[in-house]
């Protein structure tokens, strides 16, 4: 088979995946018809557990994907106009009147159930608000980002050494440290901030926005990626002194745990974040018209690390993490990793060329096709084990919704007719 008939057989899959499965699926699930908002708590069938605490990050996920499969035009006014029942419900309950920023979890109808100040979720705030503004022009919800932008930079920014701190009670006190997190600083964090940061100055154009986009990417480069391989760091002190990843207690523990309370090694990375990393900082470079040219060095090393190491060439698909300088320790496989590397790794097949690249995303794409997703139902299991048994069965929960999966199969169609319109016959 030649180069292009196996980028236009994998384009095919993934156009059928995303418009006849994915897209379909989420028109009919997810909506709290009773109060507003999200339900995502959803069974091995896409039915509701009957689980109904509502997450900042979910929501605010949610709203993203339904405005931004509108405004890329695979999606009609149904998912424009979901997405603005969620803005809705978000403004409603989730605000903080009185200490302001977006408290962290609420009941069904609103009623606030923690009101800590967790910057992966506020960070998802702007994220979500801008793309939903960009989709529906809504001048209030682009407010908002711009607000939350101000909050963070009052409350939680370092001026010390830079970047920000991340976990906070209800009035912006420090959360206690070790497991609470008041005393850490995370590379997943800083990535969803240039993220949200990136998209915000696109909706706004603000050369503030441009200038906050490019320090965080600064900040990324000279304290978070590992000098040496060019991988990415997990955790931090406030002064950006590496330490062992842990679990915190009410943020990703809902997702998987490790024997190790100690917490990870210190030599030890993320396959998936690297790879997003890598996307998400084409994309803002894009954005802000920079020339990618001085980051790509970086960005090879980190493809070729996943190369070499993340991927399970054998049985398909990307394990989770391993250390710097060797294979994968952790080698279970997870949805978001798989997301992650689709788009990644077809970015890498654009900067560099597919015979680069190709045979890696190929691996991951076949991976998901004929393993991770969920014919019957139309979302993705969440997670297998490193001889591909599933290990869990939910389509939805507290972490698992739409945001990775339906913006993957969004970006890796565009990527993919993008490569197949350079290949040649």
């Amino acid at each position: 088979m030649t180069t292009r008939e196996r980028i236009s057989r994998m384009l095919e899959e993934m156009r059928h995946h995303l418009y006849q499965e994915l897209l379909p699926f989420w028109a009919v699930r997810g909506v709290d018809k009773q109060y507003g908002g999200f339900l995502t708590y959803l069974d091995q069938y896409g039915n509701p557990t009957g689980e109904t605490l509502k997450t900042l990050i979910c929501q605010t996920r949610m709203i993203y994907t339904y405005s931004s499969a509108f405004r890329s035009g695979v999606a009609g006014q149904d998912f424009l106009d979901i997405a603005a029942q969620g803005v809705h419900f978000l403004m409603k309950h989730f605000w903080d009147e009185e200490y302001s920023g977006w408290n962290w979890v609420t009941e069904q109808d609103g009623t606030v159930h923690d009101r800590s100040k967790i910057m992966y979720g506020q960070s998802f705030a702007i994220y979500s608000l801008s793309e939903y503004a960009m989709a529906s022009g809504d001048k209030r919800a682009l407010d908002m980002a711009v607000e939350t932008l101000r909050v963070i930079k009052n409350h939680a920014a370092d001026l010390a050494h830079g970047g920000v701190a991340e976990f906070f009670e209800y009035d912006w006190s420090f959360k206690k440290p070790g497991v609470y997190g008041g005393d850490r600083k995370s590379f997943d964090v800083h990535m969803h901030l240039m993220e949200a940061f990136t998209n915000l100055y696109e909706a706004t154009g603000n050369p503030k926005h441009k200038w906050e986009t490019k320090n965080i990417i600064d900040v990324l480069f000279q304290r978070i990626i590992e000098p040496e391989y060019g991988t990415g760091l997990a955790q931090f002190s406030f002064d950006w002194t590496p330490l062992r990843a842990i679990l915190f207690k009410n943020v990703w523990g809902a997702d998987r745990d490790v024997d190790d309370q100690e917490g990870r090694p210190l030599n030890n990375t993320s396959f998936g974040h690297n790879i997003e990393f890598n996307w998400l900082l084409k994309h803002a470079l894009h954005i802000l018209g920079e020339d990618p040219e001085p980051y790509k060095e970086g960005m090879k090393k980190i493809f070729d690390h996943a190369v070499k190491y993340g991927i399970d060439w054998k049985r398909g698909g990307l394990y989770c993490e391993g250390p710097h300088d060797g294979p994968a320790r952790e080698r279970n496989k997870e949805f978001w990793q798989q997301a992650e590397a689709l788009t990644g790794f077809l970015d890498a097949c654009l900067l560099f060329g597919p015979e680069s690249y190709l045979d890696a995303y190929e691996n991951i794409h076949r991976f998901v096709m004929d393993i991770m997703i969920n014919h019957e139902v139309g979302e993705w299991w969440p997670l297998f084990d490193e001889n591909n048994k599933l290990l869990w069965t939910h389509m939805a929960h507290a972490w698992k919704i739409n945001y990775h999966t339906v913006r993957a199969a969004i970006l890796s169609e565009i990527r993919l007719a993008k490569l197949l319109a350079q290949t040649p016959e």
